[in-house]
């Protein structure tokens, strides 16, 4: 397939619903990117599309902006009731249902259409009421939504339109089974359009897709580009002891205004928090052990520019759109090199620049090999000099778990050996089941 201009396709120039036409001008997009460049002309004929592209590139917009064309062009289907959802869209993460539904209200306002979102960890009986009430877009998680589907709080046998976001990602969380159970209450593939938007297109992505699609046409965006263009990557190799040093010192020359530091326990989170705050920085750590309602509060207040660093564990890596990110911190290595690229695609989204910097410490530089074949390079690196070093930096005293000493047979800084998991890939157990 050809790939249309970015530069030159605009929304004008699609034939778009005039109230989804509006939407759009009121949230000021003009110009596509190239996945909706590519992916609409495609949906708003009402064809299956199965997308891949690099996070950050437009991809929630493109499938809402094809979801509302179909529902305002096409009738409703006969003998729908009050409880039949029109749309489903399906996310893997509660952090990115509420990120989709915030994206509806803004391009959907102007539609008339209702829409709802629903996911754990909060609001039960809030969430039912407004199914109850009717809705037309219905966002979730697939735990929730099975839950309130075998509730008979909603139906699926009028649904007009399907969205698989992050799909890759509901393998990794071990949702298929899920999908799988929600995609068979729907109707045939051919009674309905079904998006699939993924940052990978793998076997098992294009199976579940040729599976319950109606003959998708295959969307890719620079497939084998790994990482974003606009990041620029730089790795230093710091002692134990020299990471917080290096990171404050990094934080406190790049003027951190809205910085993400990604950590792979929560426990280090906590412990970044504490020190952060003790030296001077607005920051606040989000692990998946935080309650529901706090996280979305922390994440909004670092949208809206009230917090200036975001301590995060793998929680928050995938699918979040936080706009003007200007720097992400790898304080530790993440241990599976696709996290990598999901991380620092946290900046320099929409075709900003940004910058990503890596810590590979003694710890966990073993995965830097992986990292560095997947995304097809090598990493700069740069010496640290003692001016990248804050001193003086205050001690706070830690909560008690944090003070724990070193574990029976286990010297300070190290950690036990980590067990394989299936098939002998490291640290693969029993995936986490969010939402």
């Amino acid at each position: 397939m050809n790939e249309p201009s970015a530069q030159t396709t605009t929304f004008e120039s699609l034939g778009l619903a005039a109230p989804v036409l509006a939407g759009i001008r009121e949230a000021g997009f003009a110009r596509c990117t190239p996945i909706q460049a590519q992916t609409l002309p495609i949906a708003l004929t009402g064809r299956d599309v199965a997308g891949q592209a690099q996070t950050g590139t437009g991809k929630t917009a493109a499938f809402l902006v094809a979801l509302y064309h179909t529902l305002l062009t096409r009738a409703p289907h006969a003998g729908r009731t009050r409880t039949s959802v029109r749309a489903l869209i399906v996310a893997p993460t509660r952090e990115l249902a509420v990120q989709i539904h915030h994206d509806t209200e803004a391009l959907g306002r102007h539609t008339g259409l209702k829409h709802a979102v629903v996911y754990g960890g909060i609001d039960y009986e809030k969430q039912r009421r407004t199914l109850e009430e009717g809705i037309d877009v219905l966002i979730g998680t697939p735990g929730r939504l099975i839950d309130y589907y075998k509730q008979h709080v909603y139906d699926l046998k009028h649904a007009q339109a399907l969205v698989l976001d992050e799909a890759d990602r509901m393998f990794d969380l071990g949702f298929i089974a899920d999908i799988r159970y929600l995609l068979r209450r729907l109707p045939p593939p051919e009674r309905r359009q079904s998006m699939l938007f993924s940052a990978t297109l793998s076997y098992r992505v294009l199976e579940l897709a040729y599976e319950h699609m109606n003959n998708p046409e295959l969307v890719r965006i620079e497939p084998d580009r790994k990482t974003v263009e606009g990041v620029r990557q730089m790795m230093y190799y710091p002692s134990m002891e020299e990471k917080i040093p290096l990171l404050i010192g990094l934080l406190r020359q790049s003027e951190a205004h809205r910085t993400m530091v990604f950590v792979n326990t929560k426990r280090m989170a906590e412990r970044l928090e504490v020190v952060l705050r003790a030296n001077g920085f607005h920051a606040q750590a989000i692990s998946g052990d935080v309650p529901q309602a706090k996280r979305l509060r922390f994440l909004r207040d670092f949208h809206n520019g009230d917090l200036a660093v975001l301590i995060a564990t793998d929680v928050a890596s995938r699918g979040l759109h936080i706009p003007e990110v200007s720097h992400v911190f790898n304080f530790d290595l993440p241990q599976d090199a696709p996290d990598y690229v999901h991380r620092i695609g946290r900046t320099a989204r929409a075709g900003a620049e940004g910058d990503a910097i890596s810590f590979a410490c003694e710890e966990y530089a073993v995965g830097l090999p992986e990292i560095e074949q997947y995304i097809g390079r090598k990493i700069p690196s740069a010496p640290i000099s003692p001016d990248l070093l804050a001193g003086g930096l205050a001690q706070p005293q830690m909560p008690p778990s944090h003070r724990r000493g070193p574990r029976r047979g286990q010297t300070q800084g190290s950690r036990p050996p980590r067990s394989a998991g299936p098939g002998g890939r490291r640290g693969r157990g029993k995936p986490h089941r969010p939402g």
